[in-house]
């Protein structure tokens, strides 16, 4: 009894009747026919609209020219093109990845065709256990993306142009010369690798070279945020992200 509540919930939630808009679909986004019980439906024209009229058709700066058929109009569009790279949207699993672990508890689910949305799977979703589907476990931290953030830590560490096509990483040794610091940002050091329990090896957390700890934490966060190799301990190791020789003794 203490899981058919939460089921019933995560049924409701699990629709599988989009696809990526088209101009039409952007135009009457919002609208709806009110009946009338003394006369015909009427229309009520409050809604969301992006218009051009034609006027920059075919100029390259037109709706149609940069948004047609683009996924990024469309959560379940840029969720299947992230998808096909390996990669997470907003934590739920890849389409390959949620058939590999198959329906909550094995229970059964049915497809109805509801007004307005049509075509709907109602059903327990695709997920490894009942907190995940809560969003406790769920994470978008998968090997893809792990794969990612250490493809962005090298290409920090060895770019050749910075900033307006400046300097790249061979800067950093005279910024630290000059100022104290290797200027990462302006060197095209700019990288995403946040450190994460779920992370398989130490990602750094943005180079900071965090120290302390107040908490017990996994392993990995100890070696990717602390005295660790990619913590503040990470001179020690040879060169960080930002690519400089190890810390020399005073």
């Amino acid at each position: 009894m203490k899981y058919t509540a939460i089921i019933a919930l995560l049924a409701a939630s699990e629709v599988a009747a989009y696809s990526i808009p088209t101009r039409r679909d952007i135009r009457t986004l919002g609208q709806r026919s009110v009946v009338s019980n003394n006369g015909p439906a009427k229309k009520v024209g409050s809604s969301l609209k992006m218009e051009d009229f034609g006027l920059f058709k075919n100029s390259g700066i037109g709706f149609e020219d940069l948004w047609d058929g683009n996924e990024v109009i469309s959560e379940v569009g840029l969720e299947k093109r992230l998808n096909q790279d390996g990669l997470r949207y907003r934590l739920n699993r890849t389409e390959k990845e949620a058939d590999e672990v198959g329906r909550l508890m094995d229970l059964p689910g049915f497809t109805v065709n509801l007004p307005l949305i049509g075509e709907t799977y109602l059903g327990p979703p695709k997920v490894a256990s009942i907190w995940e589907a809560l969003g406790f476990t769920a994470t978008s931290n998968n090997e893809a993306r792990q794969q990612e953030k250490l493809k962005a830590i090298e290409k920090a560490r060895t770019a050749s142009k910075g900033v307006k096509g400046g300097e790249g990483a061979t800067i950093r040794a005279k910024w630290l010369d000059k100022y104290g610091y290797p200027r990462l940002v302006g060197s095209g050091g700019i990288f995403y690798a946040d450190q994460l329990s779920t992370d398989k090896e130490p990602m750094g957390g943005f180079n900071m070279g965090k120290s302390g700890q107040m908490w017990p934490v996994p392993e990995v966060v100890k070696e990717g945020a602390y005295g660790g190799k990619k913590g503040w301990g990470m001179k020690k190791a040879g060169p960080a992200v930002d690519n400089l020789p190890k810390a020399k003794k005073v």
